[in-house]
């Protein structure tokens, strides 16, 4: 039986991550054989799987844009097709793109301590048998929602509704809302985005929420740099622009956390300012809970804010009874009358793509698991995941943990070392990975890994910490355990463990 295809490195998931994490490897590692398998068909990840209209950035592109990329549009908030073409010229640019497996679903990694090897299970479009292939390292960039499956809840009376229903995240491609009547129900960062851009050609559109959201404007063009990019050199500009922009996300969240009645008081101001003075902003916009302990959705030039003004967009805050032949009626009583229901209800996390996990033939449960680093599991070696930042843009975390995880490989290569495994500490505390009260969040929080009550096992949404950690600090920080090759390879095995430095994969 031959041996499977062996690699140094492979990349789950070819969207804003794994394409970034190609780069960063090529750049850092040369001479490395990687490949990326990806599910879907196409490169982009996120930014090719949303086709609703308006889909947009929702933080700017000097953040979420590569550090080794500048973005050199003149749209600091940038349109869901621009994202995807950015990410796709990346790829072209280095060449990864010929290391991409589209169609290919990973679904079993299983770790041998005896070959030092990953061998990764993929179903492949349109085959019945799985491929399976080795490596030495595996890196999941795959994002950190379901792509098959939204959160989606069922509400009474939906057989009886005669209008459609359609969810963002599989927005139907040729759908005409033109002269319709339509509902969208939420009030995050994706029905915000969506509103705007359906109330331009639909007859009337309700933003139909339970409770409202936080929300401020930000302007489509950063004044600044567009400034700086006509007096300095565009790399220099990108990154002055880049720091800038960190600096003032972090300084605002960190302001937030110390003094949320102020900046909640000053987020309601700025939009009673946007709105028309008899609109009841303390209903509709003045949320429950304080900044950030959700994400705060942004709106560009404040076309929501101007569309509500126009009044080309309600906003109804009441909780759903149930649905109608003609609509959706509230338990308030009132009935609304709609041709299209958009139930932007939210996503379904999906931290490690679903896979499934086995470590010398025993089962991980990813929901048992501590986080080092943000970046690495406990107990489980040779294997990096990157999940980004809840306050501030994805790739600001994503880069970070990319550059790391170069450090890592190139480290073990110096020492001869073929085995990295964090290993906690059985007196360290656990809290949740995540400090957030969003819906997504707290739906998964059973299923999402742990955090520990110290260093390095603490899950930071801050840069800076994170960039001292994951740049700085030592490699060898006496928690990640090290182990040469073993000597009790069977001649199989060690020629599956050696496969990979005589032949490159060409995908």
């Amino acid at each position: 039986m031959p041996l499977p295809e062996s690699l140094d490195v492979l990349i789950v998931g070819a969207g804003l991550s794994g394409i970034g994490a190609a780069a960063h490897l090529q750049r850092r590692c040369p001479g490395k054989s990687f490949a990326i398998l990806e599910a879907r068909d196409a490169i982009g990840g996120t930014w090719d799987l949303f086709r609703f209209p308006g889909v947009r950035s929702d933080s700017d592109m000097y953040t979420l844009g590569y550090s080794f990329r500048p973005w050199t549009h003149d749209r600091a908030i940038a349109d869901g097709l621009s994202i995807r073409r950015y990410i796709t010229d990346t790829a072209r640019e280095a060449g990864i793109d010929a290391h991409i497996r589209f169609g290919h679903k990973v679904t079993r990694a299983a770790w041998s301590s005896d070959t030092a090897l990953w061998t990764i299970e993929a179903h492949r479009s349109g085959t019945a048998v799985p491929e399976r292939l080795c490596c030495r390292f595996l890196y999941v960039c795959g994002g950190y929602f379901h792509y098959d499956s939204a959160y989606r809840p069922d509400f009474p009376g939906e057989q009886l509704y005669g209008g459609m229903i359609v969810h963002p995240q599989f927005w139907p491609e040729h759908l005409d809302y033109t002269d319709k009547r339509v509902i969208v129900i939420g009030s995050g960062a994706t029905a915000v985005t969506l509103i705007p851009e359906i109330a331009k050609r639909a007859a009337h559109v309700i933003m139909l929420q339970r409770s409202p959201s936080y929300v401020f404007s930000l302007p489509t063009v950063d004044a600044i740099a567009q400034r700086l990019r006509r007096w300095l050199p565009a790399r220099m500009a990108f990154h002055l622009v880049r720091m800038k922009n960190l600096i003032i996300g972090m300084f605002f969240f960190q302001l937030a956390r110390s003094r949320p009645e102020w900046v909640k008081k000053r987020l309601v101001r700025m939009v009673e300012d946007r709105l028309p003075p008899q609109f009841d902003v303390e209903r509709h916009f003045t949320p429950r809970y304080n900044p950030w302990d959700q994400r705060v959705c942004v709106v560009t030039d404040g076309d929501l804010f101007e569309a509500i003004g126009s009044g080309a967009v309600s906003v109804v805050t009441d909780e759903i009874e149930a649905f109608t032949a003609g609509g959706i009626r509230l338990k308030s009583g009132t009935e609304m009358q709609a041709d299209i229901v958009v139930a932007a209800t939210g996503l379904n996390l999906n931290l490690l793509g679903g896979i499934e996990f086995t470590v010398d033939g025993a089962g991980v449960a990813a929901s048992r698991a501590m986080v080092y680093k943000g970046a690495m599991l406990g107990g489980v070696p040779n294997m990096a995941f990157t999940f980004g930042y809840t306050n501030a843009s994805w790739t600001l975390k994503a880069d970070l943990t990319a550059g790391y995880v170069c450090r890592l490989i190139r480290y073990m290569d110096s020492r001869g070392y073929a085995i990295a495994t964090p290993r906690p500490d059985p007196s360290l505390g656990e809290d949740p990975f995540l400090d957030f009260t969003s819906g997504y969040v707290i739906r998964a929080l059973e299923m999402l890994p742990k955090q520990g009550s110290r260093r390095p096992w603490k899950v930071y949404q801050n840069y800076f910490l994170d960039a001292f950690t994951l740049r700085l600090a030592r490699i060898d920080d006496g928690v990640l355990q090290f182990e040469r090759p073993r000597s009790t390879l069977s001649r199989s095995a060690a020629a599956a463990a050696l496969f990979h430095s005589s032949r490159r994969l060409d995908a």
